[in-house]
């Protein structure tokens, strides 16, 4: 049986790539910060899904986490980099710091440490690697510079990994989606469910589950052919024009 090890299980797009990869036969390790939605999460699939409570700031707790895996779970094949977050849509001189850095600390320190504690196990299992970026990495938007710019490092640090492990084996991606309607403006918000449904109303965004089977397709491919990187969006949303000042 193969082990998937999901961060950010505890929702959205974490939890619907854990419910498939159960579905297709796998046993996953689930992380994140919320441990009564992991229990709950493990009520509903069983003992093949593994909750663990950690926090992706904390290296000494990631390092832990990979340390302290059951022998059952410790031959890791899919390491899928899900958790993240966006700090306030907020220009930047007008934002406060605490935010901005918990989102770097999250989608980059965090992102890099597992994976570097992760890799002896993926490289022996000749592994998979999917990152979860965003097409904020490519297209630029107002208030968005700290969350863009963690995952252009998610995209770029895929490409650069991918380098490193020539001839391991290994496969590495870099999935990025557009909008998918998860719990991620929430968080963004402070919890504003009406700046969240206003967003995502009348525009069929993606769901947790396109971007979950898009990254099962990924993990299941032949282990000779690797997706570099991947961008997706619906249908309905494309790119915004050159935004311009006009002086008086």
């Amino acid at each position: 049986m193969k082990t998937a090890f999901i961060t950010g299980a505890t929702a959205g797009i974490g939890a619907a790539a854990a419910r498939l990869l159960l579905r297709e036969g796998w046993q996953v390790v689930g992380t994140g910060r919320r441990g009564d939605r992991l229990e709950s999460l493990h009520d509903e699939l069983g003992d093949a899904f593994l909750p663990i409570v950690s926090d992706m700031r904390d290296a000494d707790d990631l390092q832990r986490v990979v340390d302290q895996l059951p022998e059952a779970f410790r031959g890791v094949d899919l390491l899928i980099n899900n958790a993240g977050l966006a700090p306030p849509m907020t220009d930047l001189q007008n934002a406060e710091q605490a935010p901005l850095s918990n989102v770097i600390a999250t989608n980059v320190d965090g992102l890099v440490t597992l994976t570097r504690a992760l890799l002896p196990t993926l490289i022996e299992r000749r592994g998979a690697i999917v990152n979860l970026s965003s097409v904020a990495a490519t297209y630029p938007y107002r208030g968005g510079a700290v969350y863009a710019g963690t995952k252009a490092f998610v995209r770029q640090f895929t490409l650069g990994l991918r380098c490193d492990l020539q001839g391991t084996g290994v496969r590495v991606t870099s999935i990025e989606p557009g909008m998918v309607e998860t719990e991620f403006t929430l968080v963004r918000t402070g919890g504003n469910q009406a700046a969240s449904d206003a967003l995502y109303s009348g525009m069929n965004p993606m769901t947790a589950d396109d971007i979950a089977e898009t990254i099962r397709w990924v993990a299941t491919l032949p282990p000779h052919l690797n997706v570099n990187t991947l961008e997706l969006m619906p249908t309905s949303q494309s790119w915004a024009g050159f935004a311009i000042n006009r002086e008086a």
